[in-house]
């Protein structure tokens, strides 16, 4: 199955930039191509969400359970939509001067054509979002100290 792995350095708390993620209410206001979330049920440890993609016209919706382990990891486990699999990992790791975030996230498109084309597009995109977590932590926690940096 293919990955991709990220890791970057913080300087906001474990516990921030674990409710950040955790927030999947909110990702429309920031992801891009996120048309929209619904949260069917949330509890302390589990949730499970519907996300929106669009792109263009093209419209899919993805199902997800999501485990979280306040503060150090969500564990994202697909349910159900377009893709054969696509899961992802979320770990959060406090440093002396704010988090280590680890994203790694894993695929398998129902179609090896599709798969094979659109995997050269997934990197990018992966990357893009993962940006937007970064903006939106510093939008929301402030950019007073945003020495993070990329460790791929």
């Amino acid at each position: 199955m293919p990955g991709i792995h990220e890791t970057r350095h913080m300087p906001f708390s474990a516990e921030q930039m674990f409710d950040l993620v955790a927030d999947v209410a909110s990702y429309a206001e920031f992801l891009p191509w996120v048309v929209g979330t619904r949260v069917r049920a949330d509890s302390e440890t589990e949730m499970t969400a519907d996300m929106l993609v669009g792109f263009n016209t093209l419209r899919e919706k993805f199902t997800s359970r999501v485990e979280k382990l306040r503060p150090s990891e969500i564990r994202v486990i697909y349910l159900d939509g377009p893709m054969r699999d696509l899961d992802n990992v979320w770990k959060f790791r406090s440093t002396p001067d704010g988090c280590e975030l680890d994203f790694a996230v894993s695929f398998t498109f129902r179609n090896a054509v599709f798969e094979a084309l659109a995997g050269q597009y997934f990197d990018r995109a992966f990357r893009k979002m993962v940006s937007a977590f970064e903006t939106r932590a510093n939008a929301l926690y402030g950019s007073n100290n945003s020495s993070a940096t990329s460790a791929a």
